[in-house]
């Protein structure tokens, strides 16, 4: 492989630290610019980011602000669609990494760059998540993936690694978490963690307030959603980004959005994670409140399975293909009429919708109440569920049927 120019998703982590001087190393004469994608991941870790890159020897280092079109074009879409993978995990790593190759790619095309490189292992998920939108927009770049090829197998040896290049790093053997974040989560997972007989300890959770050292007393928010989308938080009109700041704070305060889950990887293990996601979880449960309102059973029913299928498409990878554009045309149709407020309660850990109102509600109290009313003659009722229950008539008596000559 002839390799000139590369760029690198560059996190300031161990990892891509040891990369930048390992490619140059291994491929002679080659530039490295490293590329750092801000999508709302600590402001501290971002400070001294570009200092960090120079000095692990990279030529260059291109800092570019993703919040507001990471939390508009990638969170707000997927949540429409209530995509939750394994029924637990809010997505916050795998809807990442669309919007940061997209954007290495087009930095890389804009310099004239012949190779990409990142920094996911040979055993997770993101090598494929890259590497698919790198194929997706620009398969006539080369890929390097070192984890994949290079002897250094530990923290241990990356460690001893930088050592050897007098590269100074933050990182230590005692910080054992692999941890990753942005503005929509933080995830925790290695180090004690992988017994999965240790609860996590407090040293785990990052963002969020211990549940049982939360506040005592409930808080309420009023939320207003358009089109399957949040507009306002308690009468404040913000942008996407600022609501799930809003939120993220809120919901960190109460304890909300923690979960310790083992997911199936698609590479075909299984893997144990601590996921704090509390805006993102108030969000959810927001949305599908009003959803409950406005869309018929049929509808309801379609837009779990669009939802179960999308966490599969954003986990494996796949947000730039036809089956992720068309699973989010479906959601866009049917979230025409998901418009309303909702009062959320916010309670050592719990975020429970109290109120909710639409517009466009099929909700009736004339027809629901267990109360009198004048509007629903319960002996139709008698005429429905013989035609609902039609085919197990008709099976039954065909059994009989055939019961009844074998006895002849």
């Amino acid at each position: 492989m002839k390799v000139k120019k590369i760029v690198l998703a560059f996190s300031g982590g161990l990892d891509t630290s040891v990369i930048i001087p390992w490619l140059k190393e291994n491929y002679e004469s080659c530039e490295v610019i490293a590329f750092v994608a801000d999508i709302g991941q600590d402001r501290e870790s971002l400070e001294n980011i570009e200092e960090k890159a120079l000095k692990s020897g990279a030529s260059k280092c291109y800092v570019v602000d993703l919040r507001e079109e990471f939390v508009q074009d990638y969170i707000y879409p997927f949540l429409k669609t209530g995509a939750i993978y394994e029924g637990n995990y809010l997505l916050g790593t795998a809807v990442a990494r669309p919007i940061i190759a997209k954007a290495q790619v087009e930095l890389a095309i804009q310099i004239n760059a012949d190779t990409l490189s990142h920094g996911a292992t040979g055993k997770g998920n993101d090598q494929v998540r890259f590497e698919t939108v790198y194929t997706s927009l620009a398969p006539h770049l080369n890929v390097i993936a070192p984890w994949r090829i290079w002897n250094l197998r530990s923290r241990e040896s990356l460690l001893q690694y930088l050592k050897n290049k007098n590269i100074k790093t933050t990182v230590s053997i005692e910080k054992i978490y692999s941890r990753d974040e942005n503005a929509w989560h933080i995830s925790t997972e290695g180090g004690d963690l992988e017994n999965l007989w240790n609860s996590p300890n407090d040293d785990c959770w990052v963002w969020t307030t211990d549940p049982c050292k939360a506040p005592d007393l409930p808080e309420n928010i009023l939320i207003k959603i358009e089109k399957g989308c949040i507009k306002s938080i308690n009468g404040e009109s913000l942008t996407p980004f600022q609501c799930l700041q809003k939120l993220n704070v809120l919901g960190a305060k109460h304890g909300i959005g923690r979960v310790d889950i083992v997911e199936n990887r698609l590479v075909g293990m299984k893997s144990r994670g601590c996921y704090e996601t509390p805006g993102g979880t108030i969000m959810n449960i927001a949305l599908r409140s009003i959803e409950q309102l406005v869309l018929d059973r049929e509808s309801f029913k379609w837009k779990q399975q669009i939802g179960l299928e999308m966490s599969y498409v954003i986990y494996d990878g796949r947000w730039f293909t036809p089956l992720r554009e068309s699973l989010q045309s479906a959601t866009d149709s049917l979230a025409k009429e998901v418009n309303g407020e909702v009062i959320i309660k916010l309670y050592k850990g719990q975020a429970i919708a109290i109120r909710k109102k639409s517009k466009n509600s099929l909700y009736s109290e004339e027809f629901s109440t267990f109360g009198k009313d004048e509007v629903y003659d319960q002996s139709h009722a008698t005429g429905f569920i013989r035609l609902f229950s039609l085919s197990s008539r008709i099976r039954t008596i065909k059994k009989e049927k055939i019961s009844s000559l074998r006895k002849k």
